[in-house]
């Protein structure tokens, strides 16, 4: 009788036999850099692609389900490489904070299933208290709540935290501390390490921190809000800086950049540098004072209680007055410069929103970062996809399964009505989304 037992528990145990799909008419962006494929086939057994082709190259099984693209720009999930899950637009992060206890089993869910329904595929959350960040990801992973494949860096690491914060974010007071913080966060399973006011740190708990993360495998990634941090951070070894700082300087200093270029000059050894700039909402804001319509929509509801929804309604009732941005209308004209200094130092630079912040919704911070950099800073939009699909999974050592719509790799995939690469503000409504081979959208 037990025998039998174990034999019916592995039955049920058994994964169902895998669907076949096939995705057919549209043209699609692969993520590499070939041309566009159009009248394209793309075939999917289970989670993953097994081949991709035209509809004169590659004939669809007569067992898989086809969805047709016929009209639709199709290409890889989109990344974010810059989230916070713990934080959902409210303007005053100290009154959201009353819902820390509900991190886990509400906000970050939310926030995670936003994402996922504007085409969010993958996902680098980056700061959040660390059992909450390793729950969601662990069940996202295992199914039991949608959102994108997360990469997580558990709490910021930085000399001090601000009071009333401790809960997500973590003081390093030697190297020997720093050294057991990235243990332990390690331990409990993060994917990369935040650190953040690396200038207000000795400089050896910076190297110890990041010798550390490093010698477990982790990337490192920090802020460049100052020519300090900037400094410091290439010094030992930062592998990512994320937003576009300094002010309001009109550019970067020619000692940074003389730095930076010195070290995406060895890339052959070390590996890309990686930038974030995260400019699209410091260069948005100044307009969302004047036109804040959006703030009336409702797919940044999505999984929030009434109450939560209410309270941030209500904290951005006077977008001109929230603190957090109260400097962004001297910043905002220097970033284009910035910008184009960035790209032009051989840094490969990555699509991320800072998405939570005040006003900046998970349900469309996305796209709004893709369209500045096509339609204000000149990137051409098969370059800003790439940033957006191929280059984050190269950055987070995941481009095996993730980044392009190749045979092998996960099928993650979303296609949008009409040519996106002419229009690429169509990517404001993703008309289907697929993670793992399952059409959620």
């Amino acid at each position: 009788m037990r025998n039998l037992f174990a034999c019916l528990a592995l039955l049920c145990a058994a994964p169902l036999s895998a669907e076949k799909l096939a995705l057919v008419g549209g043209t699609l962006i692969d993520g590499t850099l070939a041309a566009p494929i159009h009248d394209s086939v793309i075939l999917v057994d289970g989670q993953r692609i097994t081949a991709v082709g035209t509809v004169t190259t590659l004939p669809v099984p007569a067992d898989a389900r086809r969805i047709s693209t016929e009209g639709m720009t199709v290409m890889p999930g989109l990344w974010d490489m810059h989230v916070h899950l713990m934080i959902d637009g409210h303007a005053v992060y100290s009154e959201w904070d009353k819902y820390l206890s509900l991190q886990r089993d509400v906000v970050m869910p939310a926030s995670a299933k936003q994402l996922l329904m504007a085409g969010i595929t993958g996902a680098r959350d980056l700061g959040g208290p660390l059992d909450a960040a390793i729950a969601v990801k662990k069940a996202i992973n295992e199914g039991r709540i949608p959102g994108p494949t997360l990469f997580v860096s558990g709490p910021f690491l930085q000399h001090k935290p601000y009071p009333g914060t401790e809960a997500y974010r973590w003081g390093v007071s030697s190297p020997e501390d720093g050294r057991a913080k990235v243990r332990r966060i390690a331990a409990a399973g993060v994917d990369v390490v935040k650190l953040i006011d690396v200038d207000e740190m000795a400089e050896p708990e910076i190297a110890a921190v990041v010798d550390e993360a490093h010698r477990l495998k982790l990337p490192v990634v920090a802020h460049a809000h100052r020519p300090e941090e900037i400094r410091l951070g290439l010094k030992h070894g930062v592998d990512d800086f994320e937003h576009t700082g300094l002010g309001a300087a009109p550019e970067y200093p020619a000692d940074v950049m003389a730095l930076l270029q010195e070290r995406t000059g060895r890339s052959g050894a070390l590996g890309p540098f990686f930038w974030t700039p995260t400019v699209s909402i410091l260069n948005n804001y100044p307009d969302w004072i004047r036109e804040h319509e959006f703030v009336d929509t409702v797919d940044w509801h999505e999984g929030l209680t009434p109450e939560m929804v209410a309270d941030i309604r209500k904290s951005l009732t006077h977008p001109e007055r929230i603190a957090y941005f109260q400097q962004v209308p001297a910043r905002q004209p220097t970033l284009a410069r910035k910008f184009d200094q960035l790209r032009k130092s051989g840094a490969v630079l990555l699509i991320g929103t800072d998405s939570g912040v005040p006003m900046n919704f998970h349900s469309n911070s996305t796209w709004q970062e893709i369209a500045l950099w096509v339609n204000d800073f000149g990137v051409p939009p098969l370059e800003a996809i790439r940033a957006a699909t191929y280059w984050p999974a190269v950055a987070m050592k995941a481009d095996k399964d993730y980044g392009t719509v190749t045979e092998g790799k996960y099928a993650d995939i979303i296609a949008v009505k009409g040519n996106a690469m002419a229009n690429i503000a169509l990517l404001q409504r993703v008309d289907l989304v697929m993670k793992h081979g399952e059409q959620v959208k």
